[in-house]
């Protein structure tokens, strides 16, 4: 019966070797390899943004968080919701006003020019942390396929996530940005109608879902307590903090803003937010209920509901499909977990490439290259990348093979957030942030995220409500609040008439 797995997995696959052959038609030169030539739409900027900013943890990681929180899971779908309209509503145009200005396609091209930056500083440590928490994030994917192979196809976890990786790798290889929006968005309708739909099924399937508030709160009260699971009412606040704060990546993390750098014009952003948004509370709030259904048919009160759905409750999903859909179904799922993975994985590999390619090697060592003739060097880099992410799974798996894919794809996640987000939030917001500024707070998140991960959360008292909050809020904090020091410290020494020329150029960027 494997067979029929492996036969949708092909054709799966012969779908993303398709749309990477179409999409190396369109790249003729960096701009095309690594913002898609800043001609695409807002349907293929959307999906593409979404799945990019959901990956594997949305299917393996968010559905056993539901099963092992409960209702309080849902905290997540809060922030993230919360998160995606702040993003498209308020910063989004902004963003592309401006970086479309700077001629940018990069993130730290944005920076550098925003700052009038006559140093490479900035950009160095842009790359720099870029090319870090890009590669762990990659890993962390590299760990979900591996997962994901396991609980759906019966394979080892080793051989599945070389061979998804070897699945992704070859098709951003080919076509680069392009074929990672384009797959982005057949990977997202995928992820958007295989989310939303299995909970339908199994809810009538479980007699109409009569009564699953009751059989939760048969298994344990605590799952139906909205306000979290613990005695401890700060424990509680900790813990809804951490799952809401998760919705601040959205706010200028990288990976995802490079889409709005690629997008036609603001048009489409006006378009496109709609359908970020419904996209977002679908098929979180579908993952977070997946979880709790999974939790209700398969678990009993005083079982350890990990030595049944496995290690963070992440084989959930894969028990849910097999239990209420028919096989030539649970072969497509297959396809669909994998979609939610690789379609961030090839997102961030094009980041990584692009720090290292453009923002390193180009912009500092070879300024007289032309973007053309660093088109096969931008495909070499994103090999090597993709490489040393591959190593760093391998040993956190053999290291610690009962790490969740949850947090490990948090911390990734976070790590980058957590140093780009305060800045671009507050370039777009205040005039007074300064290049020192941006410099002292970037440092402060990138530091942050270990320091509070694997010191903070190992005190005693304090550690495990640190641990529920996670690294990203209070690295967040500490980032802007940086920025905010610091600049006032080291204000801006801009011309008056260049400032007065960018105003007048652009009327809207104004303090609110």
């Amino acid at each position: 019966m494997d067979i029929t797995k492996f036969v949708v997995l092909g054709l799966y696959v012969a779908v993303l070797f398709f749309i990477g052959i179409v999409a190396s038609r369109r790249v003729k030169s960096m701009s095309d390899f690594y913002v898609g030539g800043k001609r695409l739409g807002y349907w293929a900027v959307a999906f593409s943004a979404r799945a990019t900013g959901e990956s594997g943890w949305l299917l393996i990681g968010l559905t056993g968080m539901g099963a092992l929180s409960g209702l309080s899971a849902y905290w997540v779908v809060v922030g993230e919701v919360l998160g995606v309209a702040v993003s498209w509503w308020f910063m989004a145009k902004r963003f592309k006003r401006k970086s479309d200005e700077y001629g940018s396609i990069t993130v730290p091209d944005y920076l550098e020019s925003h700052f009038k930056s006559t140093k490479k500083t900035l950009r160095i440590l842009a790359a720099t942390i870029l090319s870090v928490f890009v590669v762990i994030y990659v890993s962390s994917q590299i760990d979900v396929t591996g997962k994901a192979f396991e609980s759906m196809m019966g394979m080892d976890y080793y051989w599945g996530a070389i061979l998804g990786f070897f699945i992704v790798l070859s098709y951003i290889f080919i076509g680069g940005f392009v074929a990672a929006v384009w797959s982005d968005l057949f990977q997202g309708i995928l992820m958007f109608f295989g989310l939303v739909l299995l909970p339908i099924v199994v809810w009538f399937s479980m007699d109409g879902g009569a009564g699953i508030v009751e059989d939760l709160n048969s298994i344990d009260p605590a799952l139906t307590n909205v306000w979290g699971t613990s005695d401890d009412v700060w424990m509680n606040i900790a813990t809804m903090l951490g799952f809401a704060m998760i919705g601040l990546g959205f706010l200028g993390s990288p990976q995802v803003y490079v889409r709005f750098m690629s997008i036609k014009d603001e048009k489409e952003i006006d378009k496109g937010k709609w359908v970020a948004i419904v996209f977002t509370l679908l098929t979180d709030a579908a993952a977070v209920t997946i979880g709790i259904l999974g939790r209700v048919f398969f678990t009993e009160s005083g079982q350890d509901p990990e030595a049944i759905l496995g290690n963070g409750a992440e084989n959930v999903l894969s028990m849910l499909t097999e239990d209420f859909l028919p096989y030539v179904l649970v072969a497509i799922y297959v396809a669909i977990v994998l979609s939610a993975i690789m379609s961030t994985i090839d997102s961030l590999l094009v980041i990584a490439s692009s720090a290292i390619t453009r923002d390193f090697y180009q912009k500092i060592f070879r300024p007289d290259l032309k973007d053309k003739d660093l088109g096969k060097l931008s495909r070499w880099v994103t090999l090597i990348m993709a490489f040393i992410a591959l190593v760093i799974a391998m040993i956190i798996a053999v290291v610690s093979p009962n790490h969740t894919v949850f947090w490990l794809v948090i911390f990734g996640w976070s790590g980058i957030a957590a140093s780009f987000c305060p800045v671009i939030i507050l370039s777009l917001f205040w005039k007074g942030l300064s290049e020192k500024g941006a410099i002292a707070a970037m440092i402060a998140g990138f530091l942050c995220v270990p320091f509070f991960k694997f010191v903070v959360q190992e005190m005693d008292g304090i550690g495990p409500y640190f641990e529920k909050l996670d690294v990203l809020a209070p690295s967040f904090a500490i980032s802007m609040t940086t920025a905010w020091i610091v600049s006032k410290m080291y204000s801006n020494k801009i011309d008056p008439e260049i400032q007065s020329l960018d105003e007048k150029h652009n009327p809207n960027l104004v303090d609110e």
